[in-house]
């Protein structure tokens, strides 16, 4: 008689010695593609935790391993002498939580489940509406490597198991409830080689021809979307340098956003008259928007947003940039995107809709089309214009980005990568929303084409070091 999973695994847990010392680089390098995505001190849910080594490599501030083996809990709560996670008997497919979980983690289990569909809809229980869930599989390719790594030993006797596609696995997690924010391979040389292992698996995975050849099938998901519980109220902030005949212009068009709409300028050091025409306009106005007005303390773009963001009490923020060429009467389509729960990071696109004649110079189209590929290439979302000014998202998703952008440092002084890799590494659902570009009708661009082109050439290949082929 065959075997249950249950007891295939319980043999496994005093049968694998040889097998784990072999492949103690492989999982290494699962762990810290995970720990990529997951901050440490997150609450961290994995499903057929085995020995918890990977959860407990995570190190999180709540950590539950689920398992049906009772013998590899044991090892795992043995392993865990300080306590630091929590382990449980149980079956993915009939386990029910109604604690939630910042990410649910399912290594390599999905091939051993009888009902792939059911677990995965179960575990839509132990979701908030932010929660990413990170699953690796074995890629079909490597099949035969796998059969004769269990003929030399290297990989512990299998029992039938699922075979699945990244297709496969997509088309189960949005029957169960899940959009895919991500997939890819990894590992393309499953082993632990100074030098070697990193220009493989950092590099060459990611390259076309090769990014279908990792050993391991990588996806995050997240719940499908629903509407934002709550009446949301919206910050607007509106960097200005050198703007001063646009100030009345925004406060006449930006429309009001929600329960309640505040409108922070953020003054840039300006030649022009700028704010004393903000002060000017802000004491005047008797309209329904909030109104406050403030002068950054830096240089740049991005100290401006930061500045602004920082004083804001909306629950959405969103840019607008004070010459007014991305239409603030847009707004209203990003703020509907994002109280949808279908868009976590609205990014503005100027690269559909035919704009008016002088409003983007044939070089700065070309500029845009490019950095748009590339960093499409970088953030595994297609972007089609990275450089429009106008991004709303939800105020805690801004907080979220803030802390995990501070490991690549000071490099943005526009602040449009910041926002866009913050978004990425967290694995928001990032949406593009069409504008319609206009000509100014006050001042002059304070860009310049190749001074500033330069730079967003070397903060693209930047981005790519640190999030395409780095860890």
């Amino acid at each position: 008689m065959s075997m249950s999973m249950a007891e295939h695994f319980d043999w496994v847990s005093t049968h694998d010695a040889a097998a784990r010392r072999v492949q103690s680089g492989f999982h290494r390098q699962i762990a810290e593609q995970l720990r990529h995505l997951i901050p440490a001190g997150s609450r961290v849910l994995e499903v057929g935790c085995g020995r918890g080594d990977l959860l407990r490599a995570l190190q999180p501030a709540r950590g539950l391993g689920l398992d049906l083996s009772p013998r590899m809990l044991e090892r795992a709560r043995t392993a865990d002498a300080a306590g630091n996670c929590e382990y449980q008997l149980g079956d993915a497919h009939a386990w029910r939580e109604t604690e939630k979980f910042d990410y649910i983690v399912l290594d390599y289990l999905v091939g051993y489940l009888s009902d792939v569909q059911a677990a995965l809809e179960n575990l839509r229980a132990a979701a908030h509406p932010r929660t990413r869930l990170c699953l690796t599989s074995v890629n079909n390719v490597w099949t035969p490597v796998l059969r004769l790594g269990q003929w030399l030993g290297a990989v512990t006797r299998q029992p039938p198991s699922n075979w699945l596609s990244t297709k496969d696995l997509v088309n189960l997690l949005e029957l169960s409830g899940w959009e895919v924010v991500h997939q890819s391979t990894e590992q393309l040389f499953p082993f632990r080689v100074p030098l070697l292992s990193g220009f493989f698996n950092r590099f060459l995975v990611r390259l076309p021809g090769l990014r279908h050849f990792g050993s391991s099938l990588y996806v995050v998901a997240l719940p499908a979307p629903e509407p934002l519980a709550g009446d949301l109220s919206c910050s607007v902030i509106v960097p200005a340098r050198n703007e001063s005949g646009n100030i009345r212009a925004a406060l006449e068009r930006i429309p009001v956003l929600g329960t309640r709409t505040e409108v922070i300028f953020v003054e840039g050091h300006s030649r022009d008259d700028t704010w004393a025409a903000i002060q000017r306009e802000v004491a005047a106005y008797r309209g329904p928007l909030e109104l406050h007005a403030m002068q950054q303390p830096g240089r740049g773009k991005w100290d401006a947003v930061r500045t602004g963001f920082a004083a804001a009490t909306g629950d959405v923020l969103v840019i607008q940039d004070a010459d007014l060429t991305a239409p603030p009467e847009d707004l209203p389509k990003f703020f509907a995107a994002v109280a949808s729960g279908r868009v976590e990071f609205a990014n503005g696109s100027r690269l559909v809709y035919p704009m008016e004649k002088e409003a983007m110079r044939f070089l700065n189209l070309l500029g845009n089309k490019f950095f748009a590929l590339a960093l499409s290439f970088t953030l595994g979302q297609p972007i089609k214009d990275s450089l429009c000014g106008t991004k709303m998202l939800l105020r805690r998703d801004y907080e979220r980005i803030l802390a995990r952008i501070a490991v690549l440092g000071d490099f943005d002084p526009f602040g449009d990568f910041n926002l866009l890799f913050g978004a990425a590494l967290l694995k928001l659902r990032i949406r593009d929303i069409p504008v319609r570009y206009k000509d100014r009708t006050y001042g002059a661009t304070n860009i310049s084409r190749f001074r500033h082109g330069w730079l967003l050439l070397k903060m693209t290949a930047f981005g790519m070091l640190k999030l395409k082929f780095g860890r």
